[in-house]
């Protein structure tokens, strides 16, 4: 029987660590790339000197679909103290992000990566994930997964990212 307790409870500690740490505060540089977007190629070193809210997302995820609005309002209300949204379509097939995008309207850079490249310099295990991104260009936090729940934690995160240097971001947790 005590035996069956430590396995389970082993079980509980693994599952609660993952949990714990599937949104973290990082402080690592955010990989570069260049991606096409609808009407130029979005290159993310060119906006160093901006905070990114780095989206992933598929035209299949329904959580995604919660998560625009919010980015949305978060890119109107910020954009001019210097955030700067972008987020990454997954699809193989771009017609599928267009049928979304015909529905649910973005206020904010989408980029294209249908061969999934940029994702697996990220260690993408799910969509939507957002990366928020310093003005030094390092990840600062990772956010797995979209609830309507976690809005004003989410934007109080990128509130303090905004009014951060480099060597604030770590205490933002």
């Amino acid at each position: 029987m005590s035996e069956k307790m430590s396995v389970i409870g082993l079980r509980n500690l693994i599952v609660f660590l993952l949990i714990f740490f599937s949104n973290t505060v990082y402080s690592n540089k955010a990989p570069d790339f260049i991606l096409q977007g609808d009407d130029s190629v979005i290159k993310l070193s060119s906006y160093k000197g901006k905070v990114v809210y780095l989206d992933f997302w598929a035209s299949w995820c329904v959580p995604c679909r919660r998560s625009f609005p919010f980015m949305n309002e978060m890119q109107e209300k910020y954009s001019e103290e210097g955030l700067k949204i972008i987020a990454v379509n997954l699809d193989t097939e771009r017609e599928k992000a267009a049928r979304f995008l015909k529905m649910i309207h973005a206020d904010f850079s989408i980029a294209y990566d249908p061969e999934g490249r940029v994702p697996e310099d990220y260690k993408l295990s799910v969509v939507p994930t957002f990366y928020l991104i310093s003005r030094e260009g390092d990840i600062v936090y990772k956010h797995k997964g979209f609830r309507n729940s976690q809005n004003d934690e989410l934007e109080a995160m990128i509130k303090r990212a905004l009014s951060k240097t480099k060597s604030q971001i770590s205490s933002l947790n």
